[in-house]
């Protein structure tokens, strides 16, 4: 290899590491190592922390979307990262909270077919993406899904606020029963009509491109 050919090898080399390693994929790793401090936390029943661990982590999605915009650094690794993160808070919270026999001792609290329909949706939403864009066509995000997100953001905190509230066995006021269960369903129903919008979405693109 000629020495030219080199030095252009290790320049392309410096431009991928220093947009791989910019500050919205940085925001993205950061919110990964959260993920995992939050879902340690509610393991070990610190309810509050993970509470304030979720916020914060919730709160780099917003910022790394807000400064890759802001300052044009996209990058093919942080388009990959930045929803397997979101995936990794939200679906990692309900599983772990399913885990915990106070929350399905709730009257029409978190049950098991809820987290499955939350993490199916995630997944088939992720594979309708991945085969549309290989397609060539776009897949963006739709109104729906984000509220749902945001829905899904409200609902996590609510379930962890009420397991830091409520000692075990013991009564739970009548509002914040009802802000559980209300916040639950809403998330849940935002998660199906979200997960059609798509699906309805991927069909009609892809009789277009026949």
């Amino acid at each position: 290899m000629s020495v030219h050919a080199q030095r252009a090898k290790a320049l392309r080399a410096r431009r991928f590491w220093a947009s791989a390693f910019n500050l919205p994929n940085q925001l993205t790793g950061l919110r990964l190592i959260l993920a995992v401090i939050m879902l340690g936390t509610i393991a070990a029943e610190h309810y509050l922390a993970a509470i304030i661990l979720f916020i914060v982590a919730a709160g780099t999605d917003w910022l790394d979307g807000y400064f890759a915009r802001k300052w044009n650094q996209v990058t093919t690794l942080g388009r990959i990262l930045d929803p397997f993160a979101d995936k990794v808070i939200i679906c990692g919270t309900f599983i772990f909270l399913l885990a915990i026999p106070q929350m399905g001792a709730v009257p029409f609290g978190l049950r098991a077919w809820m987290v499955v329909v939350i993490v199916g949706r995630e997944l088939l939403v992720t594979a309708l993406r991945s085969f549309i864009e290989d397609q060539g066509s776009d897949f963006s995000a739709q109104w729906s899904g984000k509220l749902k997100m945001v829905l899904q953001c409200i609902a996590a905190p609510v379930c962890l606020f009420y397991l830091d509230q409520v000692p075990e066995g013991a009564d739970a006021p009548a509002w914040l029963g009802w802000l559980l269960i209300g916040s639950l369903w809403s998330a849940v129903f935002l998660t199906v009509y979200s997960g059609l919008v798509y699906i309805v979405a991927a069909a009609r693109l892809l009789r277009s491109s026949r």
